[in-house]
């Protein structure tokens, strides 16, 4: 019987055995998630981001599995949402630039050597790597992937020891991280790599995952329920397509150069096939430059250029004529949940919004969507969530635009750091000191309800129990919201501070945020308090003092 290896046809199934299964313990892992809050997204995350990189294998219409891992990896990375997503787009990442596009199988060796090129590339993308996390259990699934390739081992066996690895580690994620310890639980993200490994195994083997997912390329949205998208933001206005035949000394060499001179002029481009055969589609504003430099390759076939703003107006009913943004020397973009939340940032001249959060991370492709919006080829980034730091730092890499990030983890942060923006009239570097400078300058807290029983911090908490969150920590817990309110504050105000801003979420009724904040206002009649309607999911109330 000859040694098992993976070809294209075995890691589109491998993908999509571990997309389901992962979505079956999806809310297992969310449940494992507790720290720092028990409003755990690390399964949804994951999750997401396994299902974009699913999505680009089965777009993928290559033969060979190293075209096919390229796939996965681009994907992994478009789809990247939270720390565990971005983390894990990273381990998908390394994992698919080890493989070489022209390969058409991969042993034991290759598949040992991918997944310790995914963990070195996930630890150089954490500026402060922690263990007990999903790093060291990738870690140490790569060591025995290592060993068992060395000695010998075929992919099967191989597999099943890096799983077997992965396991005892994930057991020692409590020992690494007190708070895991405290709480009871094995590290979320740890455990949802163990998943996908599983998946990987149950295609390996052939078996079947119950429950499956729709894993087909999203429909384009038709151009008439986007009256709002001006034609102003279609920056490349030709899409052009065609086939290079009758190819002469063509090279992958020189497909690849074909694909950097196309890049340079244009975006949204695929450049498949092979030697012989070239299917080209790019969006551009020089179509003839295009077709010259496809010429050089071979003769041209099926010609297709279609002028994208002319058919975004007529199937809206636009007028060709929209009136474009001013252009900026910087612009700004901000990660806001609730309509009021944005508001507020708009009136601090935000330029474009993310919507996301707790709960709700977007994705690496979705900021890069809002830089690509933004009026200014220079773009300051403001995530406002710690979860969605990484996928902003991962979309400034996906954008020739220049962009700086301001590792803002709440909205007051946010907000404080807008307060500080000093616009054109100085440069990016100081506009980003000075905006990294102001998030120390105010504290940030909220209101949530517990979604599960827990233990933190020596406490025991209750499901249901209302939570007083103050950097991260919990400080204060109980079923009565005006008493949890009355704890957090007592460990924020000083004498030194002057504002309390409450910010009201989505469920609260303003009638009760307004009797709140009038009782918190006549306990410190001697700072000013304001409420806003911020609208956000997830947290009751954001509140800063500063």
């Amino acid at each position: 019987m000859s040694e098992l290896r993976i070809d294209a046809q075995m890691f589109r199934d491998m993908v999509v055995s571990a997309a389901n299964y992962l979505e079956k313990n999806k809310q297992n892992l969310n449940d494992l998630n507790v720290f720092p809050v028990p409003d755990g997204d690390t399964g949804t995350n994951m999750m997401m981001t396994l299902v974009s990189a699913a999505k680009e294998v089965n777009a993928c219409q290559a033969q060979n599995v190293g075209k096919m891992v390229q796939a996965f990896g681009a994907g992994a990375l478009k789809g990247a949402r939270g720390n565990s997503g971005v983390i894990l787009s990273q381990l998908f990442r390394g994992f698919s630039k080890s493989v070489s596009k022209e390969q058409e199988t991969l042993d034991a060796q290759d598949f040992a050597r991918a997944i310790e090129m995914g963990v070195e590339a996930a630890y150089k993308a954490v500026m402060k790597p922690k263990e007990g996390t999903i790093l060291t259990v990738a870690k140490s699934m790569a060591k025995e992937a290592r060993k068992q390739a060395d000695a010998g081992a075929d992919l099967l066996d191989l597999i099943e020891a890096v799983i077997d690895a992965g396991e005892k580690m994930l057991q020692k994620t409590p020992e690494l991280l007190p708070v895991l310890k405290e709480a009871g639980v094995v590290d979320a993200g740890g455990a949802g790599l163990l998943v996908i490994y599983k998946g990987f195994k149950m295609a390996m083997d052939g078996e079947e995952v119950a429950e499956v997912l729709d894993l087909s390329l999203p429909k384009q949205i038709p151009a008439s329920a986007m009256q709002d998208i001006s034609t102003a933001e279609i920056e490349f206005g030709y899409c052009t397509e065609f086939f290079i035949t009758h190819t002469t000394g063509v090279t992958e060499e020189s497909i690849e150069h074909l694909r950097d001179k196309l890049l340079a002029i244009g975006d949204s481009l695929v450049v498949v096939g092979d030697p012989e055969l070239i299917k080209v589609h790019v969006h551009t504003n020089m179509p003839g430059k295009v077709l010259q430099y496809a010429l050089k390759l071979g003769q041209l076939s099926k010609i297709k250029i279609d002028n994208m703003r002319e058919q975004h107006q007529s199937l809206t009913g636009l007028s060709p004529v929209e009136e474009e943004k001013p252009k900026k020397q910087i612009a700004v973009v901000a990660v806001s949940a609730g309509d009021g939340l944005g508001a507020i940032f708009k009136d601090c001249l935000v330029d474009e919004l993310v919507e996301g959060g707790q709960s709700m991370n977007p994705s690496a492709e979705d900021i890069k969507k809002a830089i690509e919006r933004a009026p200014s080829d220079c773009v300051i980034v403001l995530p406002n969530n710690k979860n969605i730091i990484l996928a902003a730092e991962q979309a400034g890499e996906l954008t020739k635009k220049t962009t700086a990030v301001i590792p803002s983890k709440t909205f007051p942060q946010g907000l404080s750091a807008m307060l500080s923006y000093r616009g054109e009239d100085a440069s990016l570097e100081e506009n980003e000191q000075a905006m990294k400078e102001a998030l120390g300058g105010v504290k940030s807290a909220s209101i949530t309800k517990a979604v599960r029983d827990s233990h933190m911090n020596g406490e025991q908490i209750l499901e249901g129990e209302f939570l007083g969150i103050l950097e991260g920590d919990i400080v204060s817990h109980g079923t009565d919201m005006k008493q949890t309110v009355d704890a957090l504050l007592e460990q924020m105000v000083t004498e030194d501070d002057a504002v309390i801003s409450f910010y009201s979420g989505a469920e609260v009724a303003e009638e009760q945020a307004r009797a709140l904040v009038d009782e918190v206002a006549a306990k410190y009649d001697d700072l000013d308090t304001e409420l806003y309607q911020g609208g956000q999911p997830v947290y009751h109330y954001i509140i800063s003092v500063e």
